[in-house]
């Protein structure tokens, strides 16, 4: 022990007690005690969210210009900025899980993009024969020339159940009855099923059908015409309804048009090749159809023909 000044003895190797210090801390805490720590903590929230979306703009450039072109100019699908805010929550939940700033962009990202997707979907209302959702229709027009006699062709494209194999979505072609069929294809990673009716037939000229699907559905016609005694031309026409929200999102990107495109390039590709070779055996449906009613059957119609053959 020893002596100070001012009669204050202190241990040997030790400071005098600072009482000013204490008093310090001691206000210090009083102080930190009355701020208002809950808006410290929302001012703090709104500073990680703010840099969350900076790391987005710079990090996830491509991800948000997606987003700007679903929800149009401003980005935000129309909602008063309703989908930007989920942007940024799921952003902010992303960060909190620990991930970085880039994976929290892209989350936050997609969300936009999903909630864009949505509104876009689902500004038609759904159902048959709106006028918002006849604007979503897929109007496809296509055709080709084959090296086949229009009859060859006709009777190609009237066996219904080769589709699965000229085409690569359609899985399965079940006939109900003569003017009614059952269609099964592969959408992406799922299955869909629709039945069509076929509403007008003439033999060698045009088919004319109506569908309905769950999903979506596709009406249409096809007719043939002869160019040469081994030429024919086929003209397809075909309208898509896309129905639920993959077909719809899809839509968005005409994803179902080149669909249908490339299976129509497909069926060429039979025709010209499976078909060409095997035309002396190629046996069709003969019969007519008219306002979705069998007017004349397969078998009355080949009686004819080889009666007037005779003739």
């Amino acid at each position: 022990m020893k002596s100070t000044r001012d009669g204050v003895v202190t241990m040997a190797g030790t400071s005098p007690p600072d009482t000013g210090t204490a008093d310090k801390r001691e206000s210090a805490r009083g102080a930190v005690d009355g701020l208002p720590v809950d808006q410290l903590k929302e001012a703090g929230q709104e500073f990680v969210q703010a840099l969350m979306v900076k790391a987005l703009k710079s990090a996830s450039g491509t991800v948000k210009h997606m987003t700007e072109r679903l929800g149009g100019p401003g980005g935000d699908g129309g909602d008063g900025g309703g989908t930007k805010a989920k942007m940024v929550a799921a952003g902010a939940e992303g960060l909190q899980e620990g991930k970085s700033p880039l994976k929290a962009g892209l989350k936050a990202g997609m969300t936009g993009a999903k909630e864009t997707a949505k509104k876009a979907v689902g500004a038609g209302g759904g159902g048959k024969g709106g006028g918002e959702d006849e604007a979503k229709v897929i109007n496809i027009v296509e055709k080709f020339d084959v090296g086949l006699p229009r009859r060859v062709a006709y009777d190609q494209w009237t066996r219904f159940s080769d589709f699965p194999s000229m085409t690569s979505k359609v899985e399965k072609v079940e006939q109900e009855s003569d003017e009614k069929l059952n269609w099964r294809a592969k959408i992406f990673l799922s299955h869909r099923d629709w039945e069509s009716t076929i509403v007008e037939q003439v033999p060698d000229e045009r088919i004319l059908w109506k569908s309905e699907g769950p999903k979506g559905y596709v009406d249409g016609a096809v007719t043939f015409h002869e160019l040469s005694p081994d030429l024919t031309r086929i003209l397809l026409v075909a309208e898509y309804h896309p129905d639920g929200f993959l077909e719809k999102t899809a839509n968005l990107w005409r994803a179902q048009g080149r669909r249908l495109r490339l299976d129509f390039k497909h069926i060429e590709r039979h025709m010209m090749t499976r078909t060409l070779l095997e035309r002396d055996d190629i046996e069709g449906w003969r019969g007519e159809i008219r306002d979705g009613e069998v007017v004349r059957t397969h078998e009355d119609a080949v009686k004819e023909e080889k009666q007037a053959a005779k003739d």
